[in-house]
């Protein structure tokens, strides 16, 4: 159950994170532009690179044991590196997302391939699923709880964004709203990050 929590908590912070594209599939669902369809490329594509960072990076352990724990106290950093960052939006107010109002009438195909290409010709999602999902994955003893509860994560936020999204975008956009969002992040972030360190060594 810790695993499942802890892919959890790590995979909403970054998939949250990403500004860029939860903008993109904001101003989409705010219109009703196939909606289903945005949730359903963005959840596979999610699950699809976690389980490969996750067990891709068991067989690095195998191959290349000194990697690992580089790999793990990088994933420690970046963890809380989001901590802070998240932390100082907190403090400052500056969160908020904001939707682009230009969108134009697109085909169910045409909203896949662009939702495709947002998401796999974004670098950060393949550092964060692949890389850091990946190695704090590998620390895990049971690393299907832990790529379920990730891939729950990635279930539960585009369902919510693409299915509540008129109803959401007033909440997301309040920067009060983000510094409650923010503040509750970078603590769980900063736990998941700190009890990884004894898995480190």
């Amino acid at each position: 159950m810790t695993a499942f929590v802890t892919g959890f908590v790590v995979a909403l912070g970054l998939i949250v994170a990403i500004g860029a594209q939860n903008a993109w599939v904001l101003s989409q669902s705010m219109r009703g532009q196939h909606r289903a369809v945005i949730a359903m490329v963005c959840i596979v594509c999610d699950s699809v690179l976690i389980t490969l960072g996750v067990y891709s990076v068991h067989h690095l352990r195998e191959w290349l044991p000194p990697l690992v724990p580089v790999l793990t106290w990088a994933g420690v950093a970046l963890l809380l590196w989001l901590a802070w960052n998240a932390a100082q939006r907190a403090i400052k107010g500056t969160g908020g997302l904001k939707a682009d109002p230009e969108v134009r009438i697109q085909s169910a195909w045409q909203i896949g391939l662009t939702a495709l290409a947002i998401t796999l010709l974004n670098p950060h999602v393949y550092l964060d699923t692949v890389v850091l999902i990946g190695s704090v994955g590998s620390s895990q003893t049971n690393k299907l709880a832990f790529v379920m509860g990730a891939c729950l994560a990635s279930l539960t936020w585009f369902s919510l964004l693409t299915g509540l999204a008129p109803k959401l975008a007033k909440i997301l956009r309040s920067p009060k709203h983000w510094r409650i969002f923010d503040g509750g992040m970078a603590a769980l972030l900063s736990i998941v990050a700190l009890s990884l360190i004894p898995f480190s060594g």
